[in-house]
């Protein structure tokens, strides 16, 4: 696993530099699938726009300003900030802080920060004195949509991950409370549903604000959603974030932590010698008892699992993964590793992330193929809603959350929300469909 961007070098080039492990894996994936979200939104907007469906807004700005003390304050000081953690990282870090709390104390780099600082507000200075004119101008400005895309990736960046997080929090209540901090610095434990909630509604609210019309900004954003949710499953995989499935008892570990074939009985062996991480959520060491999991149940027998057997030609961490030095540091011990993310888990699961990957790339090539012949605003985009819901259902199948008593039905949170997700999906491609159909037979008429 890569928990960070220290690991992918020390894998890949055979080089250790510490600095690099404060860039975690999944927050650089996610960045990502924001910029390729964009990349898509942005190209649909346009179509929509040389379509006519889009249209542009009037906007009154100032030009000409020069630089005020508030930019070039501000710009400093996020300059500084940025400095002081950065530089500090790669030459001043205590060998007793790890990256995470590294960025939440109070240990830096003041000449980093003042260097840095300096520059950003030099930047600022500059830019704003190549536009400067002798006297500044109120002009009217053609504003479209996909101009706005900046704003719109910010605002699902801030927004998911606030929602991600909250709706985590939630699900996970007792642990949050016993672990408040470590819940909400935790690089994982994120939520997608609660971030598209989340997301969606601030968008929404600034689209309307800016006189985007939003049966067309919806429709164009399927399928970016449907691909950065893909790649953000990537992260997943890659970091070894906890999403990861249940346990496949056709195969074990070895002393090793190799994954091999289980024979007769091995599953049942590896849960009685873990007894504790699976009971208590607990592994001993150095004779004490040190919480790594929240995974965990009343009796061995009630750990969740399936067997199947991966055929020989496929790899199989297709089929059973131990996310060795995985992100969560979720785990036992690897033996000889001092690493700081040193654990694996004590038997291999279903790797799902990487099945959502596979399946939701796929779904994305559906939604992009088809994007041109649906022509009913909200058709897109309740056909997303309705993929999504059933992929999210299907996996969840093989995945452990917590279950809730709803309407006198177990379910899990994700389970719950993919299937009002499917619904809506459904309900609003029908009444698309039948209100289009209707507009279009009256516009004949006419």
């Amino acid at each position: 696993m890569y928990p960070n961007l220290y690991y992918v070098f020390k894998d890949l080039f055979g080089v250790e530099w510490r600095g690099l492990s404060f860039l975690n894996t999944f927050g650089l994936l996610v960045a990502i699938s924001f910029l390729i979200a964009a990349r898509i939104l942005s190209l649909e907007l346009k179509r929509k726009e040389r379509a006519g469906l889009l249209l542009p807004r009037e906007e009154m700005v100032t030009i000409g300003k020069p630089a005020s003390i508030i930019d070039l304050l501000s710009n400093g000081l996020m300059g500084f900030v940025f400095g002081y953690k950065l530089i500090g990282m790669f030459f001043f870090k205590p060998d007793y802080l790890n990256a995470q709390e590294f960025i939440f104390s109070k240990e830096g780099s003041f000449a980093g920060g003042l260097l840095f600082g300096l520059i950003l507000a030099g930047i600022k200075w500059y830019e704003k004195n190549k536009q400067k004119l002798n006297q500044p101008e109120r002009r009217i400005v053609r504003i479209r949509p996909h101009d706005r895309i900046g704003d719109i990736v910010v605002l699902g960046l801030i927004f998911g991950i606030l929602g991600s997080k909250l709706f985590d929090n939630l699900e996970h209540w007792d642990d949050f409370i016993q672990h408040p901090l470590e819940s909400i610095l935790s690089p994982g434990g994120l939520t997608f549903y609660g971030g598209l909630i989340l997301a969606t509604i601030a968008i929404l609210i600034y689209a309307n604000k800016k006189e985007i019309t939003i049966k067309h900004l919806v429709d164009a954003a399927a399928p970016a959603l449907m691909i950065a949710y893909a790649v953000g499953r990537l992260g997943c995989q890659l970091s070894g974030d906890g999403d990861w499935g249940i346990y496949n008892s056709a195969y074990v570990n070895d002393a090793t932590g190799k994954i091999i074939l289980a024979k007769p009985n091995d599953f049942d062996s590896a849960l009685n010698r873990n007894a504790s991480y699976f009971l208590e959520g607990k592994v001993t060491e150095n004779y004490q008892k040190i919480y790594v999991t929240d995974r965990v149940y009343s009796k061995l027998n009630e750990v969740p699992h399936y067997s199947i057997k991966g055929p020989g030609f496929l790899p199989v961490w297709l089929f059973a993964y131990n996310y060795p030095q995985n992100v969560n540091k979720d785990g036992i011990l690897i033996p000889g590793n001092t690493e700081e993310h040193n654990r694996v888990l004590p038997s291999p699961v279903f790797p799902t992330p990487f099945y959502e990957t596979i399946i939701c790339v796929l779904l994305f090539f559906i939604l992009w193929l088809t994007r041109k012949s649906i022509k009913a605003p909200y058709c897109m985009f309740g056909l997303y809603l309705l993929l999504n819901g059933a992929e999210r259902l299907m996996i969840e199948c093989m995945r452990v959350n917590r279950p809730y008593s709803i309407l006198g039905i177990r379910s899990t949170q994700a389970q719950f929300i993919a299937v009002l997700l499917m619904i809506a999906g459904a309900v609003m491609m029908w009444v698309a469909h039948v209100k289009h159909k209707k507009t279009s037979v009256q516009n004949i008429e006419q």
